[in-house]
């Protein structure tokens, strides 16, 4: 392994979370090297790099209306463009689908067909685009069959608006959303959140606190804004995670179900680092996909160092023997050219 190099290309913010010098300092035990990029200077007299693993969330949807942003980004992709070799953790067209939930949702849309086998669905959602009128968005909403009460999520899935949310308990309600965002039927399931977090070849179930139960169908009940960071913490304490104390205690996800999910995901994204936020209906305790997450914060997972290391090193191993050929893996192969950034 000596003599490998792995760049890393994270927010300020994300590279405190996953402890980047703790990472470093692992891996350099291990015959890895672990080199921070900074995209503010050439890439080139950085490298080479065999692998780069990078968040570049905040480069891409700052890119749509930001010059410098643009250029950063320009950048990289230039730079792995003329250097095909290296291989990219994740796909960057991968990554910018999941920044927009209406990408993102279409995708778990198709589970409930491939994974039925295994009673996996994800809940009916509805996109509201910036155009839409008021009885244009209660239509759609009996059209596509959704249920009161509904959540309302951001279009953009990064950031800190991105976890503002909204429980709408009536049409009329409806008239608060604020357009592009993503309308969903709410499934009771008894304040449980179960966040999967893939690495690779592993993935890795930790539980945390969401939102209770409420009753279902339209009330005059008024529009609850609230934080879903705030409320998934897993030292969360809030009214609205507070359960009756008749609520039974659900069965936890089978974990043959959630790796039958792993598996169909990374085939649907071409990811190797992603996490999924799913939750067990309480009435039939069916797996239900609420939202697909980038290169998440891995909080509870203590194994994940050597999680990251190992599929580092089998993505090493596998560009080895298949030297002198050039690698054609999908994280390597798919790079500016297809990158979108509509959202």
């Amino acid at each position: 392994m000596s003599g490998r190099r792995v760049g890393f290309c994270l927010s300020d913010k994300k590279r405190r979370r996953m402890n980047l010098d703790a990472f470093r300092d692992f891996s350099a035990r291990h015959g890895v090297e672990v080199v921070e990029i900074d995209l503010t200077q050439p890439l080139g007299p950085q490298g080479p790099f065999d692998v780069i693993v990078h968040k570049l969330s905040d480069v891409i949807v700052e890119a749509e209306h930001d010059s410098k942003s643009q250029q950063l980004l320009a950048n990289f992709q230039s730079y792995v463009s003329a250097h095909p070799s290296t291989v990219l953790l994740d796909p960057l067209p991968a990554m910018t689908q999941l920044l927009d939930r209406f990408a993102s949702y279409r995708i778990m849309g198709k589970l409930r067909n491939s994974l039925r086998d295994w009673r996996i669905c994800s809940p009916p959602h509805v996109e509201v685009h910036s155009s839409s009128d008021l009885s244009s968005i209660q239509q759609a909403v009996i059209t596509q069959g959704l249920s009161f009460p509904l959540i309302c999520k951001t279009r953009v899935a990064h950031g800190s608006l991105s976890h503002e949310m909204s429980l709408i308990f009536s049409a009329g309600s409806l008239a608060e959303v604020h357009p592009p965002c993503v309308l969903q039927s709410f499934v009771n399931h008894g304040a449980v959140l179960h966040k999967v977090f893939v690495v690779g070849d592993r993935h890795f179930c930790v539980e945390r606190p969401s939102l209770k139960n409420f009753p279902s169908g339209p009330c005059d009940r008024e529009t609850i804004f609230f934080n879903s960071h705030q409320v998934s913490k897993p030292e969360s304490s809030s009214d609205l995670t507070e359960l009756d104390e008749q609520m039974p205690c659900l069965p936890p996800p089978s974990s043959e179900a959630v790796a039958a999910l792993v598996r169909e995901l990374q085939v649907q994204l071409g990811m190797a680092l992603f996490g999924v936020d799913v939750i067990i209906n309480i009435h039939t305790h069916t797996l239900t996909v609420i939202d697909i997450n980038i290169f998440p914060g891995y909080e509870g997972v203590p194994q994940f160092f050597s999680a990251l290391l190992s599929h580092i090193q089998t993505v090493l191993d596998t560009q080895t023997s298949a030297a002198p050929q050039t690698t054609d893996s999908p994280e390597s192969t798919q790079t500016a050219s297809a990158v979108t950034t509509s959202l």
